[in-house]
C-alpha cells in the first residue's frame, strides 16, 4: 500500500536543502498497524509531514497505491490519507459534530450539505470514541484530552485507507489510551485500514502494534 524508496526527507533553507534523514527503504500493507519509533528531533515529524503531502522528499519518493504521493491533488490525497496531529485546535464557536462532520469534506457536494448516508459515518466514528453524548458541545468547552478524541474521530469519519497520528495519546488518561489503540487495532483487523502512529507510550507500542519502524542516529532505519 505504502512503499517508501531510497528517501531522503529534510526542508530547503532558502535554495539549500537541509538532509534530516536518509537512505529511507520499507513497504507497509493494508491491515498493519504500525509503530513509528524514535528519539525526539531524529526525524519522525518530518516524516510524517512529508508522507501527508506537507514537505517534498529531497530525494527519492513515497508511493501509495502504486502512485507517487508528489503526484495526488490535495483532494485526491485526503480521500486516501488522514493525519491526526497534537497541536491543539480553536474552536471558533465549532460543535463537535461540526468538527467531525468536517472529515467528510473530500466527499461531499458543492453545496457542502451531508447526506443520510454522511450523517451515519459521522455518528459511527463518535460511537466509536464514546464522543456522541457531547457531540452539540463546542470545541472551546472540551479538556484536551476529549479534543484529541474529536480529531481522532474526524479522521475515522474522512475513511481513508491510511491513517497517521502523530502522537495522539498526548493528552489522554490511561483508560482513554488503550481504547483508542484497541479501536485503531480493530480498524486494521477489521477494515484492512494501515494506521501508522507515532508515540512514545512503548507499553501501549509492545501491546497493539504488529510492525515497528524505528528511526535512529546515523540514518539508520529499522523496519521490523
Amino acid at each position: 500500500m505504502i512503499a517508501v524508496k531510497q528517501l531522503e526527507i529534510g526542508y530547503r533553507k532558502g535554495k539549500h536543502p537541509v538532509s534530516v534523514f536518509s537512505n529511507m527503504n520499507m513497504s507497509l500493507d493494508a491491515g498493519d498497524l504500525v509503530g513509528l519509533m524514535g528519539d525526539n528531533g531524529i526525524g519522525k515529524s518530518t516524516f510524517i509531514k512529508t508522507l501527508t503531502g506537507n514537505l517534498t522528499p529531497l530525494s527519492g519518493e513515497i508511493t501509495l497505491n502504486g502512485k507517487s504521493i508528489t503526484q495526488y491533488s490535495a483532494q485526491e490525497l485526503a480521500t486516501q490519507l488522514s493525519v491526526v496531529v497534537t497541536e491543539k485546535i480553536g474552536g471558533f464557536n465549532l460543535s463537535v459534530w461540526d468538527v467531525v462532520a468536517a472529515g467528510r469534506t473530500p466527499y461531499i457536494n458543492i453545496f457542502g450539505k451531508l447526506s443520510e448516508d454522511d450523517e451515519a459515518i459521522v455518528i459511527k466514528a463518535l460511537k466509536q470514541l464514546n464522543l456522541l453524548p457531547l457531540k452539540d458541545k463546542l470545541i472551546d468547552e472540551l479538556s484536551d484530552g476529549q479534543r484529541q478524541k474529536v480529531m481522532i474521530a474526524k479522521s475515522l469519519a474522512q475513511q481513508t485507507s491510511v491513517i497517521v497520528l502523530d502522537e495522539p495519546t498526548a493528552f489522554l488518561d490511561h483508560s482513554s489510551r488503550h481504547h483508542l489503540f484497541s479501536v485503531l487495532k480493530q480498524l486494521c483487523t477489521e477494515q484492512g485500514k494501515l494506521i501508522i502512529v507515532s508515540s512514545h507510550d512503548l507499553e501501549l507500542m509492545k501491546t497493539y502494534i504488529n510492525r515497528s519502524v524505528t528511526m535512529a542516529e546515523g540514518n539508520r532505519l529499522e523496519v521490523l
